[in-house]
């Protein structure tokens, strides 16, 4: 499967803007995934924005 960056880009709602990640969406997961946690564009833009990525915030912000 080619990874379409450009277009990916355009969707991502991640706000850190200096991310060599940004719009390598299999690298993202996987970078985040290794530091146990979970990508920000999974999570609604005011709970991104506080760069609190963890699996417990996640649920928190899904379980409310």
């Amino acid at each position: 499967m080619e990874c379409n960056v450009e277009a990916n880009k355009a969707k991502c709602a991640c706000t850190y803007e200096p991310c060599s990640r940004k719009g390598k969406c299999c690298e993202c997961i996987t970078y985040h995934l290794e530091s146990n946690e979970l990508p920000g564009c999974v999570f609604p833009p005011e709970i991104e924005k506080t760069y609190d990525r963890s699996f417990a915030r996640f649920v928190k912000t899904f379980n409310a």
